[in-house]
């Protein structure tokens, strides 16, 4: 769902109704330095960090981020360090200490099961992510968009309070070359680090062949799956095979997209369905073909707990209703090269014309590309920065074509868009093809539901 869309308060509500509430751990270090900095009104943020195990640390961030009463609106943020190889202990505190304020405040007032999901293909800040959720005691960890194979030992190492090493993707790495994060817990707590409960892992995978060699060649226990659809929002993963597009420029999926779920069963395994099984008579099919149950999206995304920022949650409501709404699987619009759905929205991203008057600039850095430069040194390229600066990192002008800036524009979408030269950053909304379908869920004619209304739809009962 983006940056801070399943947030602490979506991911709370949902727990408390009895199911898994998930929150989103992509980027959560800038949304908390931005939350703070945009006064942080109700003190959930500084509340939870009065609970964050090193005081020492909650007390830095907040000097350094804090302003109370909030920025004018007109000011940019203050900057974030960007992810690296090597990072700073200044951004390792405010990523530990941001994935536990977001699944401390998720689990807080109730006994019920909080997950967070990763990507893969965000790999630079994942262990401090990891680390920051587990002192939260988080009870599963969800990772797609890649093949997330290391992630159930470090779990496990991490959990034991051991160092941990993750290994990083590095564009142009020649033959022996290796190249690692490093997190030592130890030295994190300077002293002793706490044995931490070791949270299930689901890996999100698209394909049974995935499934079958993360079970099986995962460096832990892999505890489950999602077992995800191009239907959903977000990140797909491509078509097997060649890219081919439609008439309208979508990715072509066939026969051999469809995940092969007997093999999936198979492996004995739990797993659940996602992309468009929101409705109480796919949730029964899931079951009925082994699932556990679903993964819900698009429908919690609109909801009056998301992060969404309002006004655009009331205009898709409104475009769903009208019969207006629809979403675009985008096959360049993310640096990453995977599929990303967009949905279509007026002023947004979405809109050639927003998008052609945004000048690009690479600022938080989370989709950055590790790569190898002559001299062997690391540096780092993002397909959607300036193309004078990817062009000059050697990346080709070709793969700048279309891509867009996840990271500013889902910013955006939950209300924490950046200024440059006093105009904040368009939003990009994510959503799955359900999105055309909201009316399904408002209650009385009303243009707004709640997360209870979803779940009461897909149970089949009423407020």
């Amino acid at each position: 769902m983006g940056v801070a869309v399943s947030d602490w308060n979506l991911a709370n509500a949902v727990s408390r109704l009895g199911a898994l509430g998930v929150v989103s751990g992509t980027a959560l270090a800038g949304v908390l330095a931005r939350r703070l900095q945009a006064g942080d009104p109700a003190g959930t943020m500084r509340r939870a960090l009065e609970k964050f195990p090193i005081p020492a640390v909650a007390e830095r961030i907040l000097a350094r981020y804090h302003i109370p009463g909030g920025k004018p609106s007109e000011a940019p943020f203050k900057s974030v360090p960007v992810p690296g190889l090597q990072p700073g202990p200044a951004l390792t505190e405010l990523t530990v200490a941001a994935n536990f304020v977001e699944v401390f405040l998720a689990k807080a007032g109730h006994n019920g099961l909080v997950g967070i999901n990763l990507l893969e293909k965000i790999q630079l800040p994942t262990m401090a992510s990891l680390y920051g959720a587990m002192l939260a005691r988080v009870d599963y960890v969800l990772m797609g968009a890649g093949i997330p194979r290391a992630i159930p030992g470090l779990l496990d190492r991490l959990a034991a309070g051991e160092p941990a090493e993750q290994k990083i993707d590095v564009d142009g790495a020649q033959a022996g070359e290796e190249h690692t994060v490093r997190f030592d817990p130890a030295a994190f707590f300077e002293g002793a680090a706490p044995r931490l409960s070791r949270p299930l892992f689901l890996a999100i995978v698209a394909s049974a062949t995935l499934a079958m060699t993360l079970a099986r060649k995962s460096s832990g226990h892999v505890d489950g799956f999602v077992v995800e659809c191009e239907l959903a929002g977000g990140h797909n993963a491509p078509p097997r095979g060649q890219m081919q597009l439609s008439a309208g420029g979508e990715p072509v999926y066939g026969p051999r997209d469809v995940p092969e779920l007997a093999k999936i069963r198979d492996l004995g395994l739990p797993f659940w369905l996602a992309g468009s099984y929101a409705s109480p008579e796919k949730l029964a099919e899931a079951q009925s073909l082994g699932a556990v149950g679903i993964q819900v999206g698009t429908a919690f995304a609109f909801c009056d707990e998301s992060g969404i920022e309002p006004g655009l949650k009331r205009r898709m409501i409104q475009a769903s209703r009208a019969g207006t709404a629809r979403v675009f699987t985008d096959p360049a619009a993310s640096p990453t090269g995977f599929p990303f759905k967009v949905a279509d929205l007026p002023g947004t991203l979405s809109d050639p014309a927003v998008f052609a008057a945004r000048d690009k600039i690479c600022d938080l850095g989370y989709l950055r590309q590790p790569y190898r430069q002559p001299d062997g040194r690391v540096g780092y390229r993002c397909a959607a920065e300036p193309v004078e600066d990817y062009v000059r990192k050697g990346g080709n002008a070709a793969d700048t074509v279309g891509r867009k800036c996840l990271c500013n524009g889902l910013m955006a979408t939950a209300g924490l868009a950046q200024v440059h030269d006093g105009r904040p950053e368009p939003a990009i909304v994510t959503a799955g093809n359900e999105v055309v379908d909201l009316i399904r869920l408002l209650p009385n004619g009303d243009n707004r539901y709640a997360a209870a209304d979803v779940l009461n739809y897909l149970q089949g009962t009423t407020a």
